[in-house]
């Protein structure tokens, strides 16, 4: 028995199909499109997911997927399901660019009330036009104001993020949201307790901006 149960052994595992973002899991790649349209971190790349994270809010619950490629910039992506699903995907700055990029005073009206907001991007400099240019719509307005939530290093796309009073939550954050008038651009604002702030530049594209999916090893 023993000789035919190595003979006959179990079948390898089929390999994982892809064809989606939300089939993605920590290790696999992915390969986006070649289009002009996309900035240079984004045509043509090859990213690995390093991580999922997900936001949680008071009635939804968002995935975001860390993804790395040729350059040190982390890329992040979420897949919204909506009406017409689209990508959004995001890259951080730092306080040095956004001083660069927009006028304080301006930027400060995003943090108070009604929210109501209106943003000009400012020339930028030439050493950072090429690589942060394509991230930037030339005005923004607001749309969303001071929302509640939590940040989770962790996947919870089916599962529920801990619920019990005394469990882990994640980090705590308001969030501060302006688009552009095509809708294609954003900038994203991150305010954590004691007061450390992300900002990032978003663009909304085409599920079909990826154009292959590779399993992890």
């Amino acid at each position: 028995m023993g000789f035919l149960s190595g003979l006959f052994g179990k079948k390898a595992a089929p390999a994982r199909k892809l064809s989606h973002p939300n089939d993605l899991l920590k290790g696999d790649m992915l390969t986006l499109d070649d289009s002009f349209a996309l900035p240079s971190q984004l045509r043509k790349q090859q990213l690995r997911v390093e991580g999922i994270h997900t936001y949680e809010y008071e009635r939804n619950k968002q995935a975001e997927l860390l993804l790395r490629g040729n350059s040190d910039r982390a890329i992040f992506m979420s897949y919204i399901e909506e009406d017409d699903p689209y990508l959004s995907i995001s890259i951080k700055i730092t306080r040095a660019d956004v001083e660069d990029m927009f006028e304080m005073d301006e930027f400060a009206l995003l943090f108070e009330e009604p929210g109501h907001a209106i943003l000009n991007t400012k020339g930028l400099p030439a050493e950072l036009e090429n690589e942060l240019g394509p991230w930037l719509s030339e005005q923004y307005h607001q749309v969303e104001f001071a929302k509640f939530g939590y940040f989770h290093r962790q996947d919870y796309r089916t599962t529920t993020p801990p619920q019990a009073e005394n469990a882990q939550h994640g980090d705590q954050f308001e969030s501060y949201s302006l688009i552009n008038s095509d809708e294609t651009h954003a900038i994203d604002v991150e305010v954590y307790e004691g007061g450390e702030t992300e900002v990032m530049l978003t663009l909304y594209r085409p599920l079909s901006d990826i154009r292959e999916y590779w399993p992890g090893s």
